[in-house]
Parts: structure tokens; sequence; C-alpha cells
């Protein structure tokens, strides 16, 4: 291995005596012949050599590390997706290059129906050898006018028509339609082309035809159009393999592995400019004496020196090479040669493909050499076949080696053990060649065994892929207007957002006056938060589900022990008698202090019940009605706390002293309290929503007193249920109200909290699917079933840490089989959907911390908020989005998010502690 992790070739493998060049070759005819065709073999090591070579290139260049003369070009094509099958239109294409000196305008009619395809028209234009080797703006004036030519037989009128443009040289594409030409390849060589935009090049000649009205949509190479006219299969066709004149690939690389990009997320095409491997030398130990003389000879010296040995227009030089060798050397045709066989391209790939064909009686062979000029003895048509044999084998396990480098580098770019996929093949010389095809499956299955693949010849030789480039580049801008469209509901901008801290602001006053609105502004008869000083052993009971904790809450200088144990409420208790309810609650809390050996002690007790209540005192409050599947009776209306002390009476159990009844938020902003005296506001986003913050008592109606401060539970759940939320509220929002148990309620937490994000992103995928732009257009009856899409999987799509992989695989789950391109729109709606909750929460919060500010009189505000759910600690993006939108809204607070630890148990314990601290410190 070299430092790349590169592997070396070992010279001299299977290739034992070969001759060099300027030496004489042996007088024996048998070892002469063997000695010829032992050139063109290649072992298993050799080949995986060049496999590994061309693997560890091909990571650099993605890298962006590549030498100065790199040994293979990773060029992104700027395709980003693969044809769904339901493209339609008309489109043009223009080929220059895919062929050798001629160049063909198709028109091609896609019509979106999977077993409806209509035949391309197309017209060849032989270009003169003097435009392949002039001035640049000659050549494509020449295209131009082969175009105007080809649509005169069109009723085309005044249609503005769109054209994909297949230029088949290496070039550096830095758009769709921008590529920049870096070398001629393949017997052109105009001048002033080099380092210009072709596509503007094309554009400036039609212009000057000033014929038709033709838009250059896409640039587009032969490998990557005949990677888009593969037919579609059981596997995603995402490999293209051109062998023609000359050789190249192309391949769907996930986007963030490609460095120049910068871009994180989708696939695109990259186009593998393999033809170059080799030009540093390495290709040298496995080079023969007739691929020097043939690079020696060519246009271009030292440069493509893999092409030249797989490429078609090639193939046939080299067996000429041989041929004239062994004839020279008397070992063919009586010693006599031809004209044809002595001159460079006087054998054809097409005389190769025929005689080699073990199918071609020796007949046809004599016949096709005598066509050369030559006179073939009995025994020469089985040479000449053992000769073709030699060098298309090699050609295709060299090309194999380069393919099995491809699919390995998508095996582990995408991190499957297997991988399933389609390649698809274009090209003279998979089309004329009998073995090189099964030469090339043979050996990519013993390079890569891992790898599960099916060859497909492109339609049409890849013009029907070029326009199909063309007609997907159609679909996804028009998928990706309808996909902003929708999401730009979602959208909101700075005045949106001030908006709703205004509304709020105002909702809050109105709430505190005791005046209508959509806050409630409870009093919690929590008046501080705790300062450190408090000490002592509390219980706590949090009941907020059908399972319901007991704690032990030792606080002390060294700070805070918790010990406890869950209980669970059967569903014949939660749903029965009010009393039978409050009596296991009590049994419970005996269990829990026989284990903890407090039986018979009377400590301090902390209620959390997260249940919507009016508190008028800290420890009364007041059940508004019963939620979570709780519909225990004769307890509505009723102060739970009451009914909790008549169920210890009853039970005759030792009295235990109810400090406080705690709302989940104030016990999640008093949890965090303890650690940062600053945090005065609490924040609960989970399956639901709520707020609560330290206000100054002068501004609480109905509660006694002007002096200090009041925790305020203010319900924030139902901000908006006054229409205030109207202009932000959209149709997707109003489907998800209606199928709540409390249409017309609660509208800021059904915009905000985990148990509804998921079915408004369930709703926006099924209205995209009906626009065709999801699934192909096609519902499943999954999508369709409420509730089918959780929240949860908002924050696993949008984890930076998961693959689009994993994504597809997450919806998969669900029923929903989908392209790259559909995972991506989905990962973008979860965005849109968690980034607007992220938004409105964060101007919830500014308002709150603007408020206090305000009341304190402060230019600037030091606080700090506990918060507390699900959504917000474990969506990957979530708390950050709160965190910048209160920035913006309320630039003169500093605000520091804390997440509360245990909460709504620990809260209610040092509510109960800064109770009885306050109790002690106050005057007898």
């Amino acid at each position: 291995m070299d430092s790349k992790g590169s592997v070396e070739l070992q010279p001299g493998e299977g290739a034992p005596g070969c001759p060099q060049e300027g030496l004489p070759c042996p007088p024996d005819s048998s070892e002469l012949v063997r000695e010829c065709l032992n050139q063109f073999q290649l072992t298993e090591r050799q080949l995986r050599q060049i496999q590994a070579r061309i693997l560890g290139s091909m990571e650099l260049a993605l890298r962006g590390e590549a030498s100065p003369v790199p040994a293979v070009r990773m060029l992104p094509a700027y395709v980003g997706s693969i044809p769904h099958g339901t493209e339609q239109g008309d489109f043009l294409v223009l080929e220059l290059g895919a062929t050798g000196a001629s160049l063909r305008v198709l028109w091609v009619t896609l019509t979106g129906m999977e077993g409806c395809q209509m035949e391309p028209r197309s017209q060849e234009f032989l270009i003169p050898q003097e435009l392949m080797l002039g001035p640049g703006q000659q050549l494509f004036d020449f295209a131009a006018r082969c175009l105007s030519e080809f649509l005169d037989a069109f009723p085309v009128g005044n249609r503005r028509l769109q054209l994909g443009f297949s230029f088949s040289f290496p070039c550096h594409q830095t758009g769709l339609d921008r590529s920049i030409l870096i070398s001629w390849t393949k017997g052109f060589r105009c001048s002033g082309v080099e380092g210009q935009d072709v596509v503007q090049l094309l554009r400036d000649a039609i212009k000057r035809q000033g014929a038709y009205s033709v838009d250059v949509v896409a640039v587009v190479n032969d490998t990557v159009g005949t990677m888009m006219g593969c037919g579609p299969g059981s596997a995603p066709c995402e490999v293209g393999l051109v062998v023609d004149t000359g050789t190249n690939a192309c391949y769907m690389e996930e986007a963030r592995h490609v460095a120049v990009l910068d871009e994180d997320r989708g696939r695109v095409c990259v186009s593998i400019e393999w033809g170059s491997f080799g030009d540093d030398g390495v290709l040298g130990p496995v080079l023969t004496t007739f691929d020097r003389i043939l690079d020696q000879e060519s246009l271009n010296p030292g440069a493509q020196r893999f092409e030249k040995m797989i490429g078609g227009l090639y193939l046939g030089e080299l067996v000429r090479q041989v041929l004239a060798h062994l004839a020279q050397h008397g070992v063919l045709f009586g010693g006599r040669t031809s004209p044809a066989l002595l001159s460079q391209g006087g054998v054809l790939l097409e005389h190769v493909a025929e005689m080699e064909d073990p199918s071609t009686g020796t007949a046809r062979v004599r016949a096709i050499l005598q066509g050369l000029g030559l006179s073939p003895g009995a025994e020469d048509a089985e040479l000449v076949q053992r000769v073709c044999a030699a060098v298309c084998t090699r050609a295709a396990r060299l090309c194999a080696a380069a393919l099995a480098a491809v699919l390995t580098r998508l095996q582990h770019g995408r991190e499957q053990q297997t991988l399933q996929i389609a390649v698809a093949t274009g090209g003279q010389v998979f089309e004329r060649h009998p073995r090189f095809l099964s030469v090339l499956r043979e050996t990519v299955k013993l390079l890569a065994p891992e790898c599960d693949v099916s060859f497909t010849p492109s339609v049409d030789g890849g013009g029907r892929g070029v326009a199909m480039v063309t007609a997907v580049a159609a679909r996804v801008a028009a998928h990706r207007r309808m996909l902003e469209e929708t999401l730009a509901l979602f959208r909101l901008n700075h005045e949106q957002l001030a908006q709703v801290q205004a509304q709020m602001r105002e909702a809050m006053a109105q709430g505190l006056r005791g005046e209508a609105s959509s806050l409630r502004m409870l009093p919690t008869y929590v008046r501080a938060t705790p300062d450190g000083s408090e000490r002592g052993d509390f219980l706590a009971l949090d009941l907020g589900g059908t399972n319901f904790r007991v704690l032990l809450v030792r606080v002390a200088a060294s700070g805070v022990q918790i010990t406890s144990e869950i209980y669970s409420i059967p569903e014949h208790v939660a749903q029965g008698p009010g009393e039978q309810l409050f009596d296991l609650i009590v049994d419970c809390i005996l269990n829990f202090q026989q284990k903890q050996g407090l039986s018979g002690q009377s400590l301090p007790l902390g209620f959390t019940f997260s249940f919507p209540c009016r508190q008028v005192g800290l420890d009364q409050g007041i059940l508004l009605n019963w939620t979570k599947g709780f519909s225990a009776s004769d307890c509505e209306g009723q102060d739970v706390v009451g009914l909790l002390r008549q169920a210890i009476v009853r039970k005759q159990a030792v009295k235990l002293n109810v400090v406080a009844i705690v709302n989940d938020t104030v016990g999640t902003m008093m949890s965090c309290g303890y650690e940062d005296p600053r945090c005065e506001v609490g924040l609960i986003v989970g399956t639901g929503t709520n707020a609560c913050y330290m206000e100054e008592l002068q501004n609480v109606a109905g509660v006694a007193g002007d002096v200090g401060l009041m925790c305020i539970n203010m319900e924030w759940g139902a901000f908006g249920d006054d229409g205030s939320l109207g202009t932000l509220t959209t149709c997707f929002d109003e489907l998800v109200d209606q199928a709540s148990i409390n249409p017309g309620k609660q509208r800021f937490e059904k915009m905000i909290s985990g148990m509804y994000l998921g079915e408004i992103v369930r709703h926006i995928l099924l209205h995209l699917t009906s626009l065709g732009v999801l699934f192909r257009g096609q519902k499943t009856q999954r999508l369709q079933t409420r509730d089918i899409f959780k929240t949860k999987f908002l924050s696993e799509i949008e984890s930076d840490s998961l693959a689009l992989r994993q994504v597809r695989a997450i919806l998969e789950d669900l029923g929903l089989p989908l392209t790259s391109d559909d995972a991506l729109m989905v990962l973008e709606v979860c965005q849109a959907v968690s980034q607007r909750a992220a938004q409105l929460c964060g101007a919830g919060v500014a308002a709150v911390v603007e408020k206090i500010r305000e009341n304190r009189g402060l230019d600037k505000l030091t606080v700090s908020v506990g918060v507390d759910g699900t959504l917000y600690k474990l969506h990957p993006h979530f708390s950050g989005l709160v965190a910048a939108t209160v920035r913006e809204l309320a630039p003169r607070c500093v605000v520091t998010f804390l997440q509360s630890e245990d909460g709504s148990g620990k809260g209610a314990a040092l509510v109960t502690a800064v109770a009885c601290r306050l109790a002690q410190q106050a005057p007898v």
C-alpha cells in the first residue's frame, strides 16, 4: 500500500517473457503468439489492485484532495434525481461526441405512462474532419444548422422547445446548464473551446442561426444520459456505464460526500472521468508493447491511457498492431501485409466484434480479412479470433475492475452490507461486441461479490436519457414550486413572529386583570423560587397519568437526593368513584413510607397534579376537568387536596402534611431554580405545552397584596382560541383541529406540541401526494390512517446523525416506498413544521421575558428558563430554534435555557421546601 491507501500494481504478472520495444522477437511462431497474447492477460490480483487504486482515487477526488494531475476526475453532473416514470412532454436532444465524427438530433416524446413509449425521431449528421480540427465557433454553428434543418420537418411554430445537450467530453460542470470543456478527446481538437462554457457556445450559435426558439436546459455527458435512459426494473438504476469510442461511468453519490458541493442532503450524479486513469504511470506494469505504440501514435500521447485500453476507438487499432506484428514476423498471412493492416485506423471495432463472435464461421472471418486486402491461410482465421478475444477480454476485465470500484464506493457510502442496483450500459462496444458484457458481468461478480448487479441496456443509446434529464429537471422544478408553495404557509417572518409576541403580551395583561382572554393566567400561590438555603426531607406525589410516582426528596447543603417508586392506577380505578382513586393514592404513599422506614413520620408533601386546575391557594386546587383517560366521579369542581386529605382520614393514616399543589410547569421552574436562582420561567414542550413565570403581585387581580412575586400558570396552550392566530392557521391545522377531541380549543398547543405535529406532517404529505409531488402520486392506506405519523419521527428524520438511507427506512416502515427525492422532501416538510412550532414557542417565551423586564424597569434582563418535555429534549433542532427566536424578538434579554431533571417530582418538593422556609421566616 502507498501512503494514500492505494495498492501498487505488481509488474510482470500474467505476462512472462513479454517482448520489449526494439528487441528482436523469438523466431518460433507458437512462442511468439503465446508471448504476444500473454501480454493481454490480467491476473485476479492485478484486477483487484486496479480496483483498489481507482477506488482510492475516487475517494480522494470526492474529498477534494486529488493531486494536480488526478488519476480520475469526480465531476458533479448536477443531476439530483433519477426518473419517476411520470415524466411527460416533447424534448429535443443534441448529441455531440457520443458516436465519434457525427452529430445527432432527436425529438423525444415522453408520455408519463409505463408501457406507453413513443420511439424518438432522430437524424444523424456527419461532421467534416476540418470542423473537428478547426475553430470551435464553426463546429457549434454547424450544430445549430443541423438542429434547424432537423426542426424544419416538425410543425414547431412559435413553440419554445427544451433541449438537452449531450456533450461527451471531459468537462467541469458548475450547474445543470453550465459546463466548461477540460480537454478534447475522440479525435476532436477544435480551437477556442477548451476552458469555455459549451452551453453558452451552443446558445450563441442557436441565436446566430435565429430560426427557432430553443432553451438549452441541461448539458449531459453520454454516460449520464445512459443512466437516465435506463428502463424501469426491480432495482434502482443509479449507475451509467458507457464503452463507446471512449469509456466513462457515472453514479448517484450522496451529496454530503462531494466536497465541492458543500451540500449535505440528497444525491447528485457524479461523472467519473476514468479514461485518464493511468496517466500518472500506474498502469505501466500492465501496458503492452502495442499499448505503448498506439499511445505514441495518438493525438494525445500520454493521456487517456485507461481509455486507450478499453474504448472502441482503440480496440481495432490494438488488434491491427498485433496482427501486423505477427504478419511481419511470418506468423500470419504468409508474412504478407496490406495497406489497411499497416495504416492507422485500418481495422475497426466492427471488424473486431464480428471476427470474435463465436458464431462467426472461419469463412466469414476470412471474408472480413480479405476485405482488408489480406490473404488469410487455412489457420489464420482461428488465430485472428484468438487475438481479437485477448484484446477485448482484457478491455472487459479492466472495465469490470473500474466498475467494481464504483459499486464498492456505493456500498460503503450508503453503509449497506449488500447492494442491489442496476447498471445502465451504452455504447458501440456493448451493442456490437458479443462477449464484452458477459466477461464484464463475470469479472464484476468476482471483484464485488456483495453487490447484486443487473445490467440494463440504455434505451436509444443515451439519447432518450438526455431527454429524460431535461424532463426530470422540469418535473423537479415543478414539484419544488409546489412544495415551496405548501411550506410557505409555515415559514414565519420577523413581522409575523413579532405580532404573535405582541398578541400574547396583550392576552397576558388581560388575563392578569381578570378580563376575557385566551390566557387564563392562573395564580399558583408560589411566591418565591429556591434561594439555596432550603433544607429537610420532603415527600412528593406526581400524578399526571395512569402511572404515578411517590418520591422522597432530601434537600441538603450537598444537593438534592431523590428516591422514588412508580405505582400503577388500573383503568377501573381511574374511571371509577373518586374516593376509590384517592384511597389508592394514600395506600401507595403509606407503602412507600414503610419501604423507606418513614412510617409514623409526618413530612411536608408537595402534590404535582398535572390536570387543569384553578388554584385558590398554595394547597388548594379546584379540578376543572379530567384529561388523559381519567374520569373518576365526584372530583371535577372539587379541591383535589381536600379529596386527598379526606382519603388520609378514611385510611386513619398518620397525618400527611400536604403543603402545596403544583402544576408540572411550576415544578419544572422550581427544579431548575434550585440550580440557578435566576430561573423565573418554566416551560413544558412535550405532548402538550405550557409556561409559567414569576409576576409582580401588584399586577395579579383577585389576589391580596401588592408586594412581592407570584408564579403565574399561563395555560398558554389555549392562546389563540379567541381567533387571534387565525392569520397563521393553515388548512392543515384546521384538519388536525377538527379531528381532535376538543375542536376550536388549545389552538396554540396544536401548532406546537408533540401530540399534534406528526398529524400536521401527515396531512401535508397527503396533500403533496395528491399533487403528485410525493410517492409518484400513489396514496397508501397507512398514510391515510390517523396518528400513524408519530411526532417522534420528526426528531428521528431531522437528526443530523441519520443518513437519508435511514430516513427512508423509517418511512418505509410506514408503508411508504419512496425515492431519494421523496425522502428529502419529507425531511423538508418535517423541518418546516417543527421550525414553525419552535418559533411560535420562542415568540411566547420572548413575550414572557419582555414582560418581566418591563415589570422591573430594567434596560437589560438576565433570566433563565427551566424546560421539560420530550419534544424539546429529543428533537435535534427545536431548542436551538426557540433560543434563536427569543434572541431575535427580545434582544434586551439574556436568556439561558436549563433542561429540567425530574422537574415534576423534585419541583413539587422544592415548592414545599420554599413554602416551609417562607413560613419559618414570617413574623409571628
